[in-house]
């Protein structure tokens, strides 16, 4: 399977460059998916045992490889002196001061990652949430009753799907408190499209981590990191304390990852050419601190 994006920044379409795409195609595409999808990818114990190769010195080796493979651009990142010592010090390097700039406007709301995005400006009724293939229930995102997700109701969802290739770290979207986080264990299966497409319910089956936001502009929200095959483990670096914009708050371990934001009717206007490339089944490829949206004049 071809995975075609938009990169909104060169006005082009792209193919995705994917790391282990023979292993996802056997994983979801082939006669072995349901033993695969039972052993490897349920108890994500593959995924602990390959997060712990890359703490070591050894997976330094396979930096260098993968850099060439996803071509990526080191000249956006700090090097610790001496080199980064292990593959997931490298995954999870940090941007050179000024690589993302963003609006500072605290009415513009910007992305919390280098991502694939899809946007859904305005939940339906049933608050199912139409994802390439997959609908899901914004209660069984979130993990919690449908009294509790009324807030979100005709609201606007925002899906960032991370890559290898992807800086993992990531950021609050505008500035703000949190509230109550909530932990939820799950399996740990691919978030790319060949998964999806095959009906597999990575956002309301792998396990997740689901943070109440409330924004100064943007009002309650929720922030809600979704593990996948490969990742180690989901760090919130910042606490509980209240945040700026852009401010990190957190990282992905090895792997490939996905971000949900999930925001109240009336709040966010989102920008016209995310929701067109959206409505036309495309993800658009996005930067740290780009403009995603504004505060809703209604």
């Amino acid at each position: 399977m071809k995975v075609e994006i938009y990169d909104r920044l060169h006005g082009a379409i792209v193919e995705e460059r994917v790391l282990g795409g023979g292993l996802l195609r056997l994983a979801y595409e082939s006669r072995l998916s349901p033993l695969l999808r039972a052993t490897l990818l349920k108890s994500g114990f593959a995924g602990r045992l390959l997060g712990w190769y890359c703490d070591t010195e050894w997976s330094r080796h396979k930096i260098n490889g993968v850099v060439e493979e996803l071509n990526i651009n080191m000249a956006d990142f700090e090097e610790p002196v001496g080199g980064f010592r292990t593959f997931n010090q490298w995954f999870t390097r940090r941007l050179k001061p000024g690589a993302r700039p963003f609006d500072s406007d605290p009415q513009v709301l910007s992305s919390p990652a280098d991502c694939r995005l899809t946007v859904i400006p305005k939940l339906d009724e049933t608050t199912a949430i139409p994802v390439k293939g997959a609908r899901f229930r914004i209660e069984d995102l979130l993990k919690t009753n449908p009294e509790e997700t009324a807030r979100f109701q005709g609201g606007a969802v925002l899906i960032f799907r991370l890559c290898p290739s992807d800086y993992h770290r990531y950021h609050f979207p505008a500035a703000g408190n949190r509230g109550d986080a909530t932990d939820i264990s799950g399996r740990y299966d691919s978030v790319n499209p060949v998964a999806v497409a095959a009906g597999i319910p990575v956002f309301t089956e792998n396990r997740r981590v689901v943070t109440q936001l409330d924004l100064d502009t943007f009002g309650p929200a929720a922030f809600v990191e979704v593990g996948a095959f490969g990742v180690g483990g989901i760090v919130d670096t910042h606490g509980n304390d209240p945040f700026q914009k852009m401010d990190e708050k957190g990282y992905f371990r090895y792997g490939a990852s996905t971000l949900v934001l999930v925001f109240g009717p009336g709040r966010l206007s989102i920008n016209q050419d995310l929701i067109d490339h959206s409505a036309n089944g495309m993800e658009i490829l996005i930067r740290t601190g780009e403009t995603l949206g504004r505060v809703s004049k209604s």
